[in-house]
């Protein structure tokens, strides 16, 4: 049976905002939150992108959800030794409640400092080593590693969790997915797709498939569709595009080409149950272990309630 959670914008939520939103969500009813880890917005509209490590300890204390990155880029722009300790002390603050979810990553974060972005194949390599370095350290020994793309001189990490969080692989093509089933310990997408995911487990892949996705609730079908234009009217573009464009300003002219009417088409926006019920069914029908879904826009508490209260009853 799927399990529903939250889904915790960072581009579009300061801070204090993210945490309040998680905590409400946990009050409705929703057990897991998802949170993204981004250092820009896609876009200016959005407005925020928080260090997603502090906010993840503010909400391993002050709720008891089990909590997801979706998705940490443990490659480039932070270097897999610094992000295993981050994931070390978040587990251990969220003892059995917290999963790394990790990708190759968008050039829209990862170029900050300056090097090179390197071809899918390159990058995917390089996660993989990534996930190898982080569960060495995650050992508690003193780790000397020189791979192809990483080096850790002597390092050991002291503050550990009782048990190592699992390693969830975002995986939107084959070749990615590949990799999720040989080295993940769980799946992650944001498309209901079904062929993927068997892809996952037919080649082996283990633990939990999980998805995300958007809806915008409003008072006024017109309203929500303006925000989730004003807001994501770039998510069309998707597959390599999206990992390649450099700046949120390429994702701004992206938007351009769209309108709310065509976002309205493909997400859910309005007062409608029925058809934001259908949406998050898709993924339910693709059949993925859980699904995590996100309010668009500021009104978190108005849509938190329209999912928990309204939607979530009418899947099947």
């Amino acid at each position: 049976m799927t399990e529903f959670g939250y889904f915790l914008s960072a581009e579009e939520l300061n801070p204090a905002a993210l945490v309040a939103a998680g905590r409400q969500a946990v009050d409705a009813g929703f057990d897991r939150l998802w949170i993204s880890d981004h250092y820009h917005p896609w876009v200016r509209e959005q407005g925020e992108s928080a260090f997603v490590w502090s906010v993840l300890g503010a909400l391993a204390t002050s709720t008891d959800a089990r909590l997801t990155t979706a998705v940490t880029c443990p490659t480039d722009r932070i270097h897999p030794a610094v992000i295993a300790q981050a994931a070390a002390t978040t587990a251990s603050l969220a003892p059995g409640r917290f999963s790394l979810g990790v990708g190759t990553g968008e050039r829209l974060n990862e170029h900050i400092l300056g090097g090179l972005w390197p071809p899918a194949e390159i990058r995917l390599q390089r996660l993989e080593e990534a996930i190898e370095v982080m569960r060495k350290l995650w050992t508690g020994e003193t780790i000397t590693h020189r791979g192809e793309h990483y080096i850790v001189d002597a390092a050991r990490i002291f503050s550990l969790p009782d048990e190592p969080p699992p390693v969830l692989v975002s995986g939107f093509g084959p070749k990615a997915t590949k990799l999720a089933a040989r080295v993940g310990d769980g799946w992650i997408s944001t498309q209901p797709d079904a062929e993927l995911l068997s892809l996952y487990r037919t080649s082996a892949g283990r633990g939990p498939t999980q998805a995300g996705m958007k809806i915008c609730w409003a008072e006024s079908a017109d309203d929500a569709a303006k925000t989730a234009y004003r807001l994501w009217g770039f998510q069309g573009v998707g597959g390599q595009s999206s990992q390649d464009l450099p700046s949120w300003v390429e994702f701004e002219t992206l938007a351009e080409a769209s309108s709310p009417e065509q976002v309205a088409e493909s997400i859910a926006c309005g007062p409608d149950p029925e058809r934001a019920a259908a949406k998050v069914q898709e993924y339910v029908d693709a059949g993925f272990d859980e699904v995590y879904i996100a309010q668009m826009g500021p009104d978190q508490a108005g849509g938190i309630a329209f999912i928990t209260e309204k939607v979530l009853p009418l899947l099947k």
